[in-house]
């Protein structure tokens, strides 16, 4: 099935409400937690590191840095462990950690990735990765799970001034893209990529990874999906 034109909705309960119509140019993804199942190793690793340095950093202040840049994450950790958590330190020590994990378990992509990118590939739609990682460290993940080559863009933290939660990032691949925000569809798993796509001016799709929209996410995503499987069936159902 060819999607052309897709009817834009808003979630309410079950149901869809009809608002207006939109072409979407583009699909732009998160990484983490959305096309590769890295977030556990990271909440894994975080926590290890925190713990070797003296903190007892939990899964609940740990949510708090994912897709989280340094101006944000360090007075939030601060605030929660007081004014000696070095965050370059941690972060440092959890990078080691991290990268000890992935040697040891690898890196698996998530659900229906390949089979999202291969239909809007096949529907004419552009298709971005938008993250929070650095440039040298997303490649390296994207090339040992066969998908570097899958994207039209990639977009990395060390791209722009300020990553998530700021739009920084959505605004620069909508750029590259050449297309207005409101062209693109986002996709995201964690708070922090949605209030970033959202502040962008993109609709957002949340996939759920480690923690479920709350309600005040909710009012801003366009749809919760339960899977990128999901993904692919809403933009089937709509009307085009």
């Amino acid at each position: 099935m060819k999607v052309g034109t897709f009817m834009l909705y808003v979630a309410v309960a079950e149901n869809f409400v009809l608002k207006g119509e939109i072409m979407y140019k583009a699909v732009l993804f998160d990484m983490d937690g959305l096309v590769i199942d890295t977030e556990k190793h990271y909440q894994k690793a975080w926590i290890q590191a925190a713990k070797e340095l003296g903190f007892n950093m939990t899964v609940k202040e740990q949510l708090y840095l994912r897709s989280c840049t340094k101006k944000y994450a360090e007075p939030i950790m601060q605030k929660f462990f007081g004014p000696d958590f070095d965050y370059d330190k941690v972060r440092d020590r959890r990078k080691e950690i991290m990268d000890e994990d992935l040697k040891k378990f690898g890196i698996e992509k998530k659900p229906y990735v390949d089979e999202i990118l291969d239909f809007l590939k096949e529907n004419g739609i552009k298709r971005a990765l938008v993250t929070a990682t650095p440039e040298n460290r997303a490649r390296e993940y994207l090339k040992e799970t066969k998908l570097e080559n899958k994207f039209d863009r990639i977009i990395c933290a060390d791209m722009v001034e300020n990553s998530k939660p700021d739009p920084d990032v959505y605004l620069f691949a909508c750029k590259q893209l050449n297309y207005k925000p409101s062209d693109c569809l986002a996709l995201e798993d964690s708070p922090n990529g949605v209030h970033s796509a959202h502040s962008a001016g993109v609709d957002v799709i949340m996939v759920p990874d480690l923690s479920e929209p709350d309600e005040e996410l909710s009012k801003i995503i366009l749809k919760r999906a339960g899977s990128l499987k999901d993904v692919i069936s809403f933009l089937q159902e709509l009307p085009h």
